[in-house]
């Protein structure tokens, strides 16, 4: 229990650390905006502690299933910190932040193709948008969109490497799935199987849904430029994470699908076997 709640503590304080990465590297940063950040550091913070401290499972997936959610928050971290470094190399530059922002450019540059979901980022700016500003946005949102192509590829090297969730034991649904109920009627492999494709196909059409819904947003509102370094930070970064974790959530639930799709046959070979010996 006393591990438990230290594991629980130590994930809230690293939510209250990535929340508040941005506002502790961004120079200039208002009284009232780090009062803002500091009330919803807290508030995700506690929101881990009872997640990761209860027994029951709450809304957090995967939660006893590491390194899923593991992976996801480095992948979260990493793309908020390199983003917030490049944007402080906009006023107050050094030689990591140049680095960082020609790496960031140059994979903009070889992403921005038409159709490609860098360039409608690009396109959702309005067209009189500084220059300078928008080679910004093209050198987030290609650093980003790289970051989360990256975390794909661990995490799928990472189910094969250690042939997760098998190998780790016992896979809890109720625990690691808690919005998915497997009284809720039909098959639950076929369930898994439907979900898992659907959350891959969401995960690959997400980075243009959503250029093309705020660029259709902007014609009824005010148009969306992306000019506040907080604002930046965190598109770019829900723009390419939230369809990696939604990529990352199908093959886990195909995975786990499939795991008990093998069980349901080993037993049910093994019950035709005993069947056979009486």
């Amino acid at each position: 229990m006393f591990s438990q709640i230290t594991g629980a503590f130590v994930r809230g304080l690293l939510v209250m650390v990535l929340l508040a990465t941005p506002s502790l590297m961004l120079p200039g940063v208002n009284t009232d905006t780090t009062q803002i950040v500091a009330l919803v550091s807290l508030f995700a913070a506690a929101l881990t502690f009872f997640e990761y401290a209860s027994t029951y499972p709450g809304l957090v997936e995967f939660r006893d299933a590491p390194p899923f959610n593991r992976i996801r928050y480095l992948s979260l971290l990493a793309t908020v910190m390199l983003l917030a470094a490049i944007v402080r190399g906009q006023t107050q530059p050094t030689t990591m932040t140049e680095f960082l922002t020609a790496i960031g450019t140059q994979i903009g540059l070889l992403i921005d193709v038409p159709y490609s979901p860098v360039r409608l980022v690009v396109l959702m700016l309005p067209n009189d948008m500084d220059p300078n500003h928008i080679a910004l946005v093209r050198t987030a949102a290609g650093l980003s969109y790289l970051i989360s192509l990256l975390t794909l590829v661990v995490f799928i090297a990472v189910l094969w490497l250690l042939g997760w969730p098998s190998r780790m034991g016992t896979f809890n649904v109720w625990i690691n799935l808690p919005t998915f109920d497997p009284t809720a009627g039909g098959d639950v492999v076929d369930r898994l199987t439907r979900d898992s494709r659907f959350n891959i196909a969401f995960g690959v059409l997400l980075p243009f849904i959503i250029p093309a819904t705020l660029k259709i947003a902007s014609l009824s509102f005010s148009p969306v430029t992306l000019e506040s370094p907080h604002t930046l930070i965190w598109t770019m970064t829900a723009w390419a994470f939230l369809p990696a974790s939604l990529f990352m959530r199908g093959i886990a639930m195909g995975r786990i699908a499939r795991m008990i799709a093998t069980k349901r046959r080993m037993q049910g070979q093994s019950a035709e076997a005993e069947y056979q010996l009486a």
